[in-house]
């Protein structure tokens, strides 16, 4: 049997954009769970129009990272597959992730930058900044990633304890965000899956220019974000609960048929 799959979107504003992103989605997925940010647009009417059996959640506090956190708590299925609302991503690409996982993969991240992969969006600027990021990364966590920056990522729900994202603590009263609330989570994500010792592929993924309306993403502040993200957890109590209950990193197995790369660390995590 295949595993059922959850599909998580963090959205705020989205109208024009959610209903593309609603019919790329496979017809067959078990879950679609819409995380609003509290639009004051009609996202969350248009996405119950175009999707009837939309599961809609509010956030308990602000930003993408809470969002994920929102839309993970409240998922049922085997499988959940992060999606952007802006139209970046292709969720018909899921069947290739989960592909991944049913080969031997705990975590399965998108890559632009492999055979099948590429991007319309990204520029020169956030492509170096990513490659230095994405090889700083590997030489702290020991991996082999070719593309960190990017946050098509799909995985089993049992690895939910390693992320360790918390969606219940009320907001602070001076209005900060705490911990992984921000766009930081999807770093924080791969640095607690790779201090965990999980396997992970690299799934090859294609980047589309965002549909409507302007992206919130700059180089440059987010760039700084990333490299706090990956210093601030290298310090970190390390979040290895399910490095005894999962398939060693070590463990070969076969290429999936999408192409993934595996990657994992060369030595037992510390």
């Amino acid at each position: 049997m295949l595993p059922s799959v959850s599909v998580v979107i963090p959205a705020l504003n989205e109208e024009r954009n959610i209903p593309h992103v609603l019919a790329r989605i496979p017809r067959d997925v078990h879950q679609v769970i819409l995380v609003d940010g509290k639009s004051v647009d009609k996202t969350v009417e248009i996405a119950r129009s175009a999707r009837p059996d939309v599961t809609v959640v509010d956030q308990t506090r602000r930003g993408k990272g809470n969002a994920l956190a929102c839309g993970f708590a409240a998922a049922t299925g085997d499988v959940i597959a992060m999606v952007d609302a802006d139209g970046s991503a292709d969720p018909a690409e899921i069947p290739r992730f989960v592909d991944a996982l049913i080969t031997g993969a705990d975590f399965a991240k998108g890559t632009r930058f492999a055979g099948g992969g590429g991007s319309s969006d990204i520029t020169r600027l956030r492509r170096f900044g990513n490659d230095c990021l994405t090889g700083l990364f590997n030489l702290a966590y020991w991996r082999r990633y070719s593309d960190l920056c990017y946050g098509y990522n799909v995985f089993w729900r049992s690895c939910l304890p390693v992320l360790s994202l918390d969606a219940t603590t009320p907001p602070p009263a001076d209005g900060s965000r705490l911990w992984g609330d921000g766009f930081e989570v999807e770093t924080l994500i791969h640095v607690r899956v790779a201090k965990a010792g999980l396997r992970v592929a690299e799934v090859p993924s294609y980047e589309y220019p965002r549909l409507h309306g302007v992206s919130n993403l700059h180089a440059t502040r987010d760039g700084m974000r990333v490299l706090r993200t990956i210093f601030a957890e290298w310090h970190a109590r390390p979040h290895v609960p399910l490095a005894r209950l999962l398939p060693s990193p070590r463990e070969e197995a076969p290429l999936p048929p999408s192409g993934a790369r595996y990657s994992a660390p060369e030595e037992e995590a510390v």
